[in-house]
Parts: structure tokens; C-alpha cells; sequence
């Protein structure tokens, strides 16, 4: 019989702490909300300066203004979906190896040997 390798026992698939997801979420809501600021300053800057093809502009910007905090409220909600609710196991279930790392055969086990004296 073959003896099987060493199979450590992977962890790679662990999801994330609750507080690293939420420290990347305020992270990206912080810079959607800077974005929408640019868009704010750009808009008033271009009314200001009376820019050639303001009226192309300026929806743009104001179509940043509002949808961006909507996104960000949305993205800063978001979390990931938990594993059993995900698409992707559902049609292609994991193959959990039953065996647990370092098990022997029951010919590599160790026997005890009893010797029998008269």
C-alpha cells in the first residue's frame, strides 16, 4: 500500500473578519463620497466659467451627484454572501475529503505485539 502525503489542514477558503470587511467598506464609501465632491466642485466650476458644451457637462456631473450616494449606501450595506447561499455551490457542490490528515491504513498502523510466554 501506498502511504498517503501529509495533507495540512487548509484554512485559505476562511472568510474575512467582520471588522476587515467593514474597515473596506467605510473605505469605499469614503472615496465614493470624494468622488462625489469632485463632481459637486467640477459642476460649479463649469457653471462659473461659462465652459464650451455645458450642456453635455453638466448632466454628467449632476448624474454623478446623484447616483454615486446611492451606490455608496448600497456598496457600504453590502456584504459578502455567506457560503451556503452562494450561486456557485449550489450547482457545483464541494467534494469534502472524509479522511482526516495523517490517517493511516489499518495495515500502517502500529500493533502492538503481546508476547506470550509459557
Amino acid at each position: 500500500m501506498k502511504r498517503q502525503a501529509y495533507q495540512p489542514i487548509l484554512i485559505t477558503d476562511a472568510s474575512r473578519s467582520q471588522d476587515d470587511q467593514l474597515t473596506s467598506r467605510q473605505k469605499r464609501y469614503v472615496l465614493m463620497m470624494g468622488i462625489r465632491v469632485a463632481c459637486v466642485i467640477v459642476g460649479a466650476v463649469l457653471v462659473g466659467a461659462q465652459a464650451p458644451l455645458l450642456w453635455l457637462w453638466l448632466p454628467m456631473v449632476a448624474l454623478g451627484m446623484v447616483l454615486i450616494p446611492w451606490l455608496a449606501v448600497l456598496l457600504a450595506n453590502d456584504r459578502p454572501p455567506k457560503e451556503e447561499h452562494r450561486l456557485a455551490n449550489r450547482f457545483q457542490p464541494r467534494h469534502r475529503d472524509e479522511t482526516p490528515p495523517m490517517s493511516l491504513t489499518a495495515e500502517e498502523r502500529p500493533h502492538k505485539v503481546i508476547d506470550a510466554e509459557p
